[in-house]
């Protein structure tokens, strides 16, 4: 009888410590699933991620940086929150990253998970990345951060070479979106 009770006791034990643990494992599991996998892309796919069909075509924000740039990383959490404002209104947000193709699944993807960001992310994997750059902009010298903004139709319709200045960005977003982003400036 008394070995029932403690197999009881520790069934009950087992079951209450495994339901209470469930929610924290379920947090770290959507937490993790929430950054998006980085991806590698070559020209082609670069060429291919800014043509875009103009019937079904949104904004597309494009951002270049690397973990390894200060400037890049002081203005991500600006990206990122101009990403969440947007997204509902119809802005398409990827994020390019130059870093080595060894950090595609260490550096890269940790530093987008301690940005909280949400966004689209790839990596550009090009043996030369002056052919990359010039199909982007061809007055771009490879500088970072840069950041471009296309509109619906795929024309590219501001650029900036580093820190972005993020009133300045978002008045841009605004002529292409309808309406104000949610939380203002």
């Amino acid at each position: 009888m008394m070995l029932q009770r403690s197999l009881f006791l520790l069934l009950i034990l087992s079951s209450v410590l495994s339901s209470s643990a469930a929610p924290v494992q379920s947090r770290q599991h959507r937490a993790a699933r929430s950054v998006p996998a980085v991806r590698e892309i070559d020209l082609e796919g670069l060429k291919k991620l800014l043509l875009r069909d103009p019937k079904n075509a949104h904004p597309l924000l494009v951002n270049f940086w690397a973990t390894w740039c200060e400037p890049c990383r002081e203005e991500f959490p600006d990206l990122v929150k101009i990403d969440k404002d947007y997204r509902k209104k119809g802005l398409n947000f990827i994020a390019i990253s130059i870093d080595d193709i060894q950090d595609i699944h260490s550096a890269v993807p940790k530093f987008l998970r301690e940005q909280h960001a949400t966004m689209p992310a790839y990596l550009l994997n090009v043996p030369d990345q002056e052919p990359a750059i010039k199909a982007v902009d061809s007055e771009w010298e490879g500088d970072m951060p840069a950041t471009f903004l296309y509109d619906q139709a795929g024309n590219m319709v501001y650029k900036h070479k580093g820190l972005i200045k993020p009133a300045e960005l978002r008045a841009e977003i605004d002529k292409l979106v309808s309406g104000n982003p949610a939380g203002g400036k």
